[in-house]
């Protein structure tokens, strides 16, 4: 779409910025992998996985190749498979059930709160006792925020099932002082390159407290395998390369100053758009939240995208479709209307720019045309 002339660009993401200031440590740790020539786990990966899950306050973390991979490598350690029921909701990225689905299992969903797009915990006993199949719980941390962890641990609890946390866009965020991926029986990360800790390509990690767990994760993510050549699973081969770990152990450092300038973003964001649109709050329970992604509800969604993208603001739309809703999953027979609340988010939601290194000058940029957009100025 054309940008109106002399309009200067804003960026729904600008990783440039964030490459300058680590131009030479990135060089010095890649020159580092480079020159061992060795590139698949090894010290790189074990340094970056100790050091990631005392961030997290996790005793174990092991890499993967992706945060699909997260996924569907905790479900296969779960033993979920043909004929089990996952519990999971309809608003987000397609990995979560295509994780459930690959796993040969079923996802089940419950509707999404409007505040905090995360699962409705108030939806959750009605759903495990409609669907005695459900072996797993998978709530999304989405956007950054943290699903309400308290009430889905104890119907886990209740009935003896795991708690798989989706935290593919929650690195550093907490849920009542935890941080994610230290509180369910698993948590599953991505350091896909637009998270607030990305690599230079594909990674991801799963982090836990059980020994036993991790143990079974680190073998399966090499054809289920503990010794070379002989296979204990079927697993699959899914490793995160020492080049990535090295790049994110440089970046694991600035993580927290990141988050905390995505927060002061977002504040700036909610200051100046206050009356304006319905703007995403910080709930009780999430004592930190991280801003994978500012997402504001707004009317006329489509055409305020159009125009900002005329005025040089990058959107996105996080997401169009719900997942019931999605050909893939047509065959469960879901049907519009079935899980309003996410139907609903989805033709009002839109992704605003909030990386770290944005501007005051432009987020004042893009709350200005929001208004004059509104007629509002």
């Amino acid at each position: 779409m054309a940008i109106k002339s002399g309009v200067r660009a804003i960026p729904l993401l600008d990783l440039t910025r964030q490459y300058q200031p680590l131009r030479e440590p990135m060089q010095v740790a890649l020159a580092r992998v480079i020159e061992s020539q060795r590139f698949i786990l090894g010290v790189e990966v074990d340094r970056f996985e100790d050091r990631f899950a005392a961030y997290c306050g996790a005793r174990h973390a092991i890499g993967c190749a992706s945060g699909t991979d997260a996924l569907e490598l905790a479900l296969m350690a779960a033993d979920i498979g043909p004929g089990d029921e996952v519990l999971t909701v309809p608003f987000t990225f397609f990995a979560t059930a295509g994780a459930i689905m690959s796993a040969g299992a079923r996802p089940v969903f419950v509707d999404v709160e409007p505040d905090s797009f995360n699962m409705d915990v108030r939806q959750l006993e009605h759903a495990l006792a409609t669907h005695p199949s459900i072996k797993a719980i998978l709530p999304v941390h989405l956007y950054g925020g943290c699903a309400d962890m308290g009430p889905i641990l104890e119907c886990a609890l209740a009935r003896g099932i795991p708690v798989i946390e989706d935290a593919a866009q929650a690195v550093g965020a907490e849920s009542r002082g935890q941080r994610a991926g230290s509180i369910g029986t698993v948590g599953c990360f991505s350091f896909f390159p637009t998270k607030n800790l990305g690599g230079f390509g594909d990674g991801g990690m799963l982090t836990t407290n059980d020994e036993d767990l991790a143990r079974k994760l680190k073998a399966l993510r090499i054809h289920g395998s503990f010794e070379k050549y002989v296979h204990q699973w079927s697993g699959m081969n899914s490793r995160l390369d020492a080049l990535q770990a090295a790049v994110l152990d440089v970046k694991l450092d600035r993580l927290d100053d990141w988050n905390l300038a995505r927060r002061r973003n977002a504040a700036l964001y909610r200051e100046a758009l206050a009356g304006l649109v319905t703007l995403p709050f910080q709930q009780p329970y999430q004592t930190s939240h991280v801003y994978n992604q500012f997402v504001i509800r707004c009317t006329r969604r489509d055409e305020l995208r159009k125009f900002l993208a005329e005025s040089g603001v990058g959107t996105e739309i996080y997401y169009p479709l719900p997942l019931h809703l999605q050909p893939a999953l047509a065959a469960y027979g879901h049907k519009a209307g079935d899980f309003p609340v996410s139907e609903q988010l989805s033709k009002e939601v839109l992704a605003l720019p909030i990386f770290a290194e944005l501007t005051d000058e432009e987020i004042a940029t893009v709350a200005g045309l929001i208004r004059e957009f509104y007629g509002r100025a």
